[in-house]
């Protein structure tokens, strides 16, 4: 009987692979647990978008729903598709993927139900709806690299 250097399929090592923390990458744990706090930071925000816009345009808040509502299913389909309760406050995808699901569904549901899709519209709601949804996660992420420090 030889011994051998060579591993033998029973004599690796079966390590679990190195995970690497990107800059948006958020620690699993307390965060993971926190989700459902994400996703309604990301309804309310959607829903003060639809609250200022009618403002600014001088209509009342009752119908603030009415505008609200396709940018709200846009959302929830964001949160689907990027699984945000895995990391619900990175950037990368969670952040990204509501923010532009947010505003592609908002508009596909807008156009199908005759609701306004102007142009200056889309600039505006995509540039809004960055800074709210993409926003409060880049504020977080500041806070928490500030007090790793």
């Amino acid at each position: 009987m030889s011994t051998s250097s060579t591993p033998t399929p029973d004599s690796t090592n079966h390590r679990a692979p190195e995970t690497r923390m990107t800059p948006t990458a958020v620690a699993p744990g307390r965060e993971t647990s926190r989700w459902p706090l994400y996703l309604l930071a990301d309804l309310v925000l959607v829903v003060v978008f639809a609250a200022i816009g009618r403002a600014s345009h001088g209509e009342d808040g009752g119908g603030m729903f009415l505008t609200a509502w396709p940018f709200l299913v846009g959302t929830l389909v964001g949160w689907l598709v990027s699984r945000g309760a895995r990391s619900p406050a990175a950037l990368w995808p969670t952040g990204v993927v509501v923010w532009l699901a947010t505003e592609v569904v908002g508009m596909l549901l807008r156009a199908l139900t005759d609701q306004g899709t102007a142009v200056s519209f889309m600039i505006v709601s995509i540039v809004v709806l960055g800074v709210f949804l993409l926003g409060y996660r880049a504020i977080v992420a500041g806070v928490r690299r500030a007090r790793r420090r």
